[in-house]
């Protein structure tokens, strides 16, 4: 068995607690109109073996510290479940903590996978259908499934949103995120990532369309504000 690698990331501080060794996966099946990453859209060649790769993140062990790991993320991990079960089974033998970065959109049967990680970042792209799709190409339904086996897993998560300016900056949405979220159980964590350009010369370099190319990138100070206000309603209603 074998993985597609595109990169792999040391000392990340973002992506997980603690300081942690990032692995992006290639191939994804979502096409996010604010997505910084096109080059990793198309599964690429396979260039890992579970042991190599395990070995690859191990090296980094002595970094990780009590709270530090490994965190999977892509493109979409969720792709290559299998072969990240087979690196997961070598890194458990060292006690190394696994976070998942994903947008719940695989290829199903994710039981297993939930079973050996630590902790899921879930993205989460819009909470209405019609607006997912319209964002990303794809049914949102794919995401719902994979929360469905998320809840029964009792793994925590950390959830991600990526606040798009005219999209997802404002009381409504923040109302219909809070309203969407009370069905996902054990998050520990909210975070709102401010959109940014970024990765716009990459659609330039792929000669791939960028829908977001006007798009202004979204204001930190904005974006912090309106995270204070969503925990503020995130917290009075469910604490």
């Amino acid at each position: 068995m074998t993985g597609a690698v595109d990169s792999i990331e040391t000392f990340g501080l973002v992506d997980g607690p603690g300081i942690r060794t990032v692995v992006f996966l290639s191939g994804c099946k979502l096409r996010c109109k604010f997505c910084h990453n096109p080059e990793m859209w198309i599964k690429g060649r396979e260039n890992y073996t579970p042991e190599d790769l395990a070995k690859r993140i191990l090296k980094n062990k002595n970094y990780f510290g009590n709270k530090g790991g490994v965190t999977f993320s892509g493109g979409e991990p969720l792709l290559q479940s299998d072969f990240i079960i087979e690196v997961c089974k070598i890194l458990k033998k060292d006690n190394i903590h696994i976070a998942l970065d994903t947008a719940g959109v695989g290829l199903g049967n994710y039981r297993e996978l939930l079973n050996i990680v630590d902790l899921v970042l879930l993205d989460i792209k819009h909470t209405d259908a019609r607006e997912y799709e319209l964002l990303t190409g794809h049914d949102i339904n794919d995401s719902l499934n994979f929360i469905k086996e998320l809840n029964q897993s009792s793994k925590e998560v950390w959830i991600r949103q990526v606040i798009v300016p005219g999209l997802h900056d404002n009381t409504e949405y923040l109302i219909s995120l809070n309203n969407f979220i009370k069905n996902i159980n054990n998050i520990t964590k909210i975070d709102f990532l401010p959109y940014h350009k970024l990765g716009s010369e990459k659609y330039e370099t792929l000669n791939i369309f960028n829908p977001y190319k006007n798009m202004p990138e979204m204001d930190k100070e904005k974006c912090d504000k309106l995270h204070q206000e969503f925990l503020e309603m995130y917290q009075k209603e469910n604490y």
